[in-house]
This record gives C-alpha cells, structure tokens and sequence, in this order.
C-alpha cells in the first residue's frame, strides 16, 4: 500500500502572484490517520471553546490561544515526524517564471526581488509581466501555478522510493487532466484524490499548519516577524522551498 499524505494550502489565487491578496503561499502535507486528526481537533475544540463550526489557522494564531498554538506545532502535538509545509514567495516565484520565460540571467532574479520591494516602477512592472505571462501560459501545468509544484514536491518528501497517495483538499484547479499530467510529470505520485474538509480531519490538520506558515512568512516579508513561532514551525518547513530573503534562514537556524 502506497503511503497516503494529506494536503492543504494557504494563500493560493492561482497565476495571480503579485497585486492580490496575498503574498506568500504555503502547502501542507501530513502522515495522520483519521482517528488521530480527529482526536487532535478534539483537543484543540477543548482548549479554544469556539462554537465556530469548523476551526481555521486565525483560531490558533490569536493572542489569547498562544499556548495552544505552540502545543499544536511542539514535541507534545501531532506534527513532529508527520508533517511538512513547502513555502513559496509568490514575488520571487514569479520573478523566477519570468527570467526562465526572457532566457535572462540567473543574476536578474536578485536585482529585480530587490527593485519590487523598494520601488512602486518595479510592482507595476511585474503586475503587467505576470499578466502578461498569464495570458500566453498554453501548458497544462503552467509555470505561475505554485500549487503544481508544491504537489509534485510533497510527493518528493515523502516518497521512500514508491510512489505516494495523495489526498488533497478539493481545488478546481485540480481538473482531471491536470490531476494526469502531475502524474506524468512526477514518478513519486502513485494517485491524487480530493476530500472535503468538511468530513476529513486530516484536511483540517493540513489546513491549520498552511495556514499558521502562510501568516508567520507573510508577516516577516511586512516587517512582523515572530521569532517564538517561526522556531516552532522550524521542523516542518520543507528546505527546498522557494524563498530569497532571510526567513528561511532563521527557519534553519531555529
């Protein structure tokens, strides 16, 4: 039996990557079963005593449920050993996309991430470059789509040299044509199937941990950084993630 992750993501607007909402998109992958997601989201319920239906990532990350937070992501919660999030600056993806696209020098990509940040010339120039990239992109895996490779570099992570079961939160994004070419494009991907997070714990687990990296890494990128929590989430952060400024450093060194 091929060993089966669970996935959720936070911080996803497809090829859009500058000029939106968010800049920063996180993807969790998780090795639980049912009944011990399940019994994770029970405690949490137990010690935030929200009515709220269903619990997101803002429940843990208010002020008054640190504890909790740090429990969730510590040796004594469910993740240690069980868990990883691949991190993408959604600025840096695209700079990268569009240096590939031009043939220019590796070199560009620094000088322009530099510019984007210090000058408003820069962020509209690459709001019209990734239009402009959106508008051309024929691929079925199109190269702005950070969820594609997150999902091909899950399977990578957790693969022991068999193929991987995929369980992902359902995305449109996700079309079955897409769902085969991710397969052809990575050997480390036995299926993909969507769940409803609605039913599935683990999806929910997926959730709270994409979405408490997606807050942390935005946060560091607009000049609030949280050193207790970013060396919490240390363990789980994939290395291979795409990222340029120093955060993930201090990850590493967390």
């Amino acid at each position: 039996m091929p060993t089966t992750i669970v996935c959720d993501e936070s911080g996803y607007e497809g090829e859009k990557l500058v000029g939106g909402v968010t800049d920063v998109f996180a993807h969790a992958s998780i090795r639980l079963d049912e009944e011990t997601a399940a019994a994770c989201v029970a405690e949490l319920r137990d010690r935030i005593k929200s009515p709220a239906t269903m619990y997101k990532a803002n429940h843990l990350l208010r002020a008054k449920h640190r504890a909790t937070l740090l429990w969730f992501l510590g040796p004594n919660g469910p993740l240690p050993g069980n868990a990883s999030v691949f991190v993408i600056d959604k600025t840096h993806f695209l700079i990268t996309a569009l240096v590939d696209y031009l043939g220019a020098r590796p070199a560009t990509i620094p000088f322009l991430y530099d510019a984007y940040r210090r000058t408003g010339e820069a962020r509209a120039f690459l709001d019209a470059a990734n239009d402009y990239l959106r508008a051309h992109e024929t691929a079925v895996l199109p190269r702005l789509d950070p969820l594609l490779p997150a999902i091909i570099r899950a399977a990578e992570y957790w693969s022991d040299g068999t193929p991987v079961h995929i369980a992902h939160d359902r995305q449109t994004t996700l079309s079955p044509a897409r769902i085969t070419a991710l397969r052809q494009a990575s050997p480390a991907i036995a299926a993909i199937d969507q769940l409803d997070s609605f039913v599935d714990h683990r999806v929910q687990i997926a959730d709270f941990l994409a979405g408490i990296t997606y807050r942390i890494a935005s946060g560091y990128l607009n000049g609030a950084g949280d050193p207790e929590v970013t060396a919490a989430l240390a363990p789980y952060v994939d290395p291979q993630s795409l990222w340029i400024t120093p955060w993930l450093s201090a990850v590493a060194s967390a």
